[in-house]
């Protein structure tokens, strides 16, 4: 009798355990807070995803990221390249994924894994669903047992075809998918329209999942941040466009991020403003005044952001230099 009570009692303590770990989560709050400023590596970087140590993006970099003052990385994941015919991920591309992961929290960095698969989602999502599905079908069970620090971003930037109804209803799924096996994981989502601030009110989560992030991305005003950007048809032959900070080119940006903040507060979910930046043709003055003023504004209204990006284009590290973009890096942190 004394060994069946015993027992009793251990079960009854290991529950008690189980459920105050469930309850000491940590809050989407928190961690939106924790994600500070952050910085978008990796996704366009084709060579390290078939092998980690012939890509552009050395191992060296989760350090510098840290030591310049980012505290997250987000992760650009293109998935569907690292697929067979079966939706299966390719182990190379695991394993790059996985050396990602290890590496950014051995800098101590927190990690998104953001689904960067947009533009495939965006032309064809009915034909592209299972695609989508396969991929947190594959990653939410890897990750499971990562610190929290570790975040899933589910889709970035649905637009198009993938449509707020269709929108809503991939997300509702997939979010089912992944607390099968991360139920105090905390995810980042946001709304369709290319994570556009406008479409906010569209964005239907599930009411008693809290630990969500919603995200937004920010390129307004689009003829200066898109200056001479090839693929950007309406923009791509402008060029001498500033943003001098005037008091009207500073209320443009203060007014539409307001915005994301009163729907952040009668909503309760936090923000994290995860692309803005201005593309390389501008001038770099005007470049880093933008880039410092939109920093700041999410920061005062109280969101995490992430700069688009750390190579490839709006760059604020020159890999061929092997050297910060300074005026870019000192206008993210706010430094003289």
């Amino acid at each position: 009798m004394k060994k069946i009570f015993l027992f009793t009692s251990i079960l009854i303590t290991l529950s008690s355990i189980k459920s105050e770990l469930f309850a000491q989560s940590v809050s989407a709050k928190e961690q939106c807070i924790k994600m500070g400023k952050g910085v978008n590596i990796i996704g366009y970087d084709t060579a390290v995803w078939k092998d980690f140590t012939k890509g552009r993006f050395k191992e060296k970099y989760f350090k510098m990221i840290k030591d310049a003052g980012f505290s997250t990385i987000r992760v650009n994941l293109f998935a569907f390249s690292g697929m067979d015919s079966k939706y299966k991920l390719n182990p190379k591309w695991l394993e790059t994924l996985d050396w990602v992961v290890k590496k950014g929290l051995e800098a101590k960095l927190m990690v998104i894994l953001d689904m960067h698969e947009y533009t495939a989602m965006a032309d064809d999502p009915i034909a592209k669903k299972e695609m989508f599905m396969s991929v947190w079908r594959q990653l939410a069970p890897r990750y499971k047992d990562q610190p929290s620090d570790v975040l899933f971003e589910l889709l970035n930037e649905p637009n198009q075809k993938l449509d707020v109804a269709l929108w809503n209803q991939y997300l509702a799924d997939a979010i089912k998918l992944v607390r099968e096996t991360n139920p105090n994981r905390t995810l980042i989502i946001g709304p369709t329209n290319w994570n556009g601030i406008e479409s906010l009110p569209t964005l239907e989560l599930p009411k008693d999942d809290k630990n969500i992030i919603v995200t937004v991305h920010f390129y307004h005003p689009m003829p200066f941040t898109h200056q001479g950007a090839y693929w950007a048809k309406d923009f791509k032959e402008l060029s001498g466009v500033k943003w001098i900070g005037t008091k009207e080119e500073k209320s443009e940006i203060e007014t539409k991020l307001k915005v994301a903040a009163d729907w952040s507060k009668a909503n309760g979910r936090p923000i994290f403003l995860g692309e803005f930046g201005a593309y390389d043709k501008g001038d770099m003055d005007s470049r880093a005044r933008y880039t410092s003023y939109v920093a700041r504004t999410a920061e005062k209204f109280g969101f995490s952001w992430a700069y688009w990006q750390f190579d490839s284009d709006f760059i604020v590290y020159n890999i061929e230099k092997e050297t910060w973009v300074d005026p870019i890096l000192n206008a993210l942190m706010n430094r003289k």
